[in-house]
């Protein structure tokens, strides 16, 4: 077992995530808080294994290891580790850890446990243009912010209800106050409308010079999801779309963009480079 090989380090990174989740889980049936800075320090620890993993693989493909399903899962749950890491430690979220650890644990499970999956590694699919590598990792990191963004929505429901039904003791006691997490789901709002705009504008700048770079559905598909979030972050500014309804809608739309992701990977031009990963067998 070598440590050149990244699924060994995706594999350790998906064993921490899972421990916080265990940590969090077990603490809530004992009724009692859990350690923030032990979660915090299990949850960093699963990062930098991800992180390690992830280099390794884009060292191996010459280039951000986007270039199939597994790639993919495996990068949208770094990116929303990546943002529990500085918004859970400024706001003091302990239950946004366990919430992440879980969607990390299960992105990462999933993704290492089909084969099919990780069934072909493409090499080089961005043809060293590193603006198309940057529109395509700033699009995946966009998605991160808003898996995040529905597990504060979650948060935020199940708060809303336990006032709503004056339930405040056992595990509801240690939700965050529902005007904290109203507040993070704005800005997370933001964030992802604002980064996935970007992506879109240098992706745009290269499909009207070379419509071979970027494939049509892909770009349309992306935009739609785009939009949608824009749509509801502007009814949310103008007070037109209530917190709870807004938390609703932000879950659903991380649905939509997650099954996108399928299409998203299909359309994408594969290019002569794809090799195998037959050889690569799991840890």
């Amino acid at each position: 077992m070598s440590f050149s090989n990244d699924r060994l380090w995706l594999w350790l990174g998906a064993a921490c995530y899972l421990a916080g989740f265990a940590l969090g889980t077990l603490a809530m049936a004992r009724r009692k808080p859990h350690s923030r800075a032990v979660m915090y320090f299990i949850v960093g620890a699963g990062y930098l294994f991800q992180t390690m993993g992830l280099y390794l693989r884009g060292a191996a493909v010459r280039g951000c290891p986007l270039g199939n399903q597994f790639e993919i899962l495996q990068f949208t749950g770094w990116s929303a580790t990546t943002l529990y890491l500085l918004v859970g430690a400024t706001f003091r979220l302990s239950l946004l850890g366990y919430a992440t650890s879980l969607l990390s644990a299960a992105l990462a499970i999933v993704s290492l446990s089909i084969p099919s999956l990780d069934a072909t590694r493409r090499v080089g699919i961005f043809g060293g243009n590193p603006w198309i590598e940057f529109h395509a990792a700033l699009a995946l990191f966009s998605y991160g912010v808003f898996a995040l963004l529905s597990l504060t929505s979650a948060l935020f429901l199940i708060r809303h209800s336990s006032l709503k039904n004056k339930r405040l003791s056992g595990a509801f006691a240690f939700l965050p106050p529902i005007v904290d997490l109203d507040h993070i789901c704005l800005r997370l709002l933001i964030t992802g409308v604002g980064l996935l705009a970007a992506s879109l504008a240098v992706g745009s700048v290269w499909w009207f010079r070379d419509t071979s770079i970027v494939n049509l559905s892909k770009l349309l598909i992306t935009a739609g999801i785009w939009l949608a979030y824009a749509i509801a972050l502007a009814l949310r500014l103008g007070s037109l779309l209530l917190p709870k309804r807004l938390a609703w809608v932000c879950i659903l739309l991380f649905a939509a963009a997650l099954v996108s992701l399928w299409p998203i990977d299909a359309s994408r031009n594969i290019g002569p480079k794809a090799q195998s990963t037959a050889d690569h067998s799991p840890i």
